[in-house]
């Protein structure tokens, strides 16, 4: 988990590559209204992500309840997203890729082809609720190392 340019998805596919779990983005459960919205740099409000956390809160469900093993990048910006997503398994776990603010800058205007650009980075910055029991890792390291760090945090 993290704000717009944490690594989230290099690194959580990084990650499930070496556990040899499945790997889901976020992302890729939004509707075509929010990406349009966010291509646009209009952030998204919490009504317009009540449906998305509905379809990832379900995902886990299924997943901690029948697998198989997965991670999920997702950017759990608030408190309230992260206990929706958890629901009732305690065994989900965060892992919160901590990046400054000026690195994300920096690699948010190197991205191609992704609604969220630096537009955004402001809104997502205001929006973020530090997470309290989330494994932080600094995620300004190599991709390999940040797995080793967070599987040795995780005990994966």
């Amino acid at each position: 988990m993290g704000v717009a340019g944490s690594g989230k998805t290099t690194v959580g596919r990084a990650l499930a590559d070496a556990l040899r779990w499945r790997f889901e983005d976020a992302d890729d459960y939004h509707s075509e209204t929010a990406i349009e919205a966010m291509a646009a740099g209009i952030a998204l409000t919490d009504a317009d992500r009540h449906p998305w956390l509905r379809q990832l809160a379900e995902l886990i469900d299924r997943r901690m309840t029948v697998g198989p093993p997965t991670v999920l990048a997702c950017s759990a910006l608030k408190a309230a997203y992260r206990q929706r997503l958890r629901g009732g398994h305690a065994g989900v776990r965060f892992v919160w890729l901590d990046v400054p603010e000026s690195e994300l800058a920096r690699r948010l205007a190197q991205r191609r082809r992704h609604p969220v650009g630096p537009s955004l980075l402001a809104s997502q910055v205001d929006t973020f609720e530090p997470p309290a029991g989330a494994v932080r890792i600094d995620g300004t390291g190599r991709v390999p190392d940040l797995v080793q760090a967070i599987r040795q945090r995780v005990g994966t």
